[in-house]
């Protein structure tokens, strides 16, 4: 049975991560921005999935603002998703910012139509209830015109 927890230690938050993210090359393969997620996840709220001690997702959780978080990160290893991992990782980042009297719940992605694994992505982020916003083109670069979803907690 998965098990959600919150993680304080910082060498374990990067090992998460950096195995979870190895395992994603689809969404996590440019290597300087991916070696950015690790490193910002060290210092930032985080959550694994767990079963019988393997770590197999996680989510990192950024304050943008007194009222506003965002998603910073999320990932589950290619064989565990599909499980309801994502939801159970979602739900504790989700119920954090609620006991912790934000307003809003940012993620960004890359937006539909460029890749089929992000357009997987907005999907996901919509049956969590988060509404698209607004596209920014060249945010990241050209290539990934980055969108911007939103929900109210």
């Amino acid at each position: 049975m998965v098990e959600i927890m919150k993680i304080e230690n910082k060498e374990l938050k990067e090992q998460i991560a950096c195995n979870v993210l190895k395992d994603l090359p689809e969404w996590f393969g440019l290597p300087d921005s991916t070696a950015e997620y690790i490193n910002d996840g060290k210092e930032l709220p985080f959550w694994a999935a767990s079963d019988n001690n393997k770590y197999v997702g996680f989510i990192t959780l950024k304050e943008t603002s007194r009222d506003a978080v965002e998603i910073h990160c999320m990932g589950v290893l290619k064989s565990w998703q599909r499980m309801g991992i994502g939801r159970l990782l979602f739900n504790s980042l989700f119920n954090y910012a609620k006991k912790n009297e934000y307003y809003i719940l940012q993620v960004k992605t890359v937006n539909q139509g460029c890749y089929e694994e992000y357009d997987q992505t907005v999907a996901f982020y919509e049956s969590l209830g988060f509404k698209k916003l607004e596209v920014f083109p060249t945010l990241w670069d050209e290539w990934n015109p980055c969108l911007i979803m939103v929900m109210p907690i």
